[in-house]
């Protein structure tokens, strides 16, 4: 019965990322399309295999199937990483998430972003990226440092320092802003203004 329930929980779970995902692309159609095509999602799905491997002490099949997940995908999440629910990652390519990153529920990554480190020190060295936090393509986000909820990053941004909720993140490095009222996170990731 355990089995059951645990198997009903993964395909509810499945159902929702493509959700997530078909809410946040404008090009997805259907979720057919999703759940077969989109690398971002297939890289999430093996991640929490590993995961689940990496929390149970099996670190060499986490890591291994984390590489294979990599050659196919594009995207390198290591096993060690805690990521919440409906985590979409748009494209995928080039995407890097540390072992000690964690990411909140509802988050959105574009292509090429790093959630790196800057130390070679043990203990925590990667962000930690609160809930509905969105990050633009090629933004580099290294360190132990907490993004608060609700924030964008821009495009190609190199954030190095802890940011608050609701807030905007543009620039090299990147400098904080409050968002404006009613401002809205698709306009800011496409907005001239935001790009470098």
């Amino acid at each position: 019965m355990g089995v059951l329930r645990g198997a009903a929980r993964l395909v509810a779970r499945a159902r929702e990322d493509v959700r997530a995902a078909k809410l946040r692309d404008p090009a997805a159609r259907s979720a057919a399309e999703i759940a077969v095509l989109y690398p971002g999602l297939h890289a999430v799905w093996s991640h929490r295999v590993a995961h689940a491997l990496w929390v149970r002490g099996a670190r060499f099949p986490a890591r291994a199937l984390s590489q294979v997940t990599r050659w196919l995908t594009g995207v390198e999440i290591h096993p060690g990483a805690v990521i919440g629910r409906r985590f979409f990652i748009d494209h995928g390519m080039g995407v890097v998430i540390g072992e000690t990153a964690e990411i909140g529920d509802d988050v959105m990554l574009y292509h090429g972003v790093t959630l790196g480190g800057r130390t070679r020190n043990g203990g925590k060295r990667h962000p930690t990226l609160e809930d509905r936090v969105v990050v633009g393509a090629g933004a580099q986000v290294l360190g132990p440092i907490r993004v608060g909820a609700g924030t964008t990053i821009g495009a190609n941004a190199v954030v190095t320092q802890d940011a608050p909720g609701d807030s905007v993140l543009v620039g090299v490095p990147a400098k904080v802003r409050q968002r404006a009222a009613g401002e809205q996170t698709r306009g800011l990731l496409t907005a001239p203004e935001y790009l470098i």
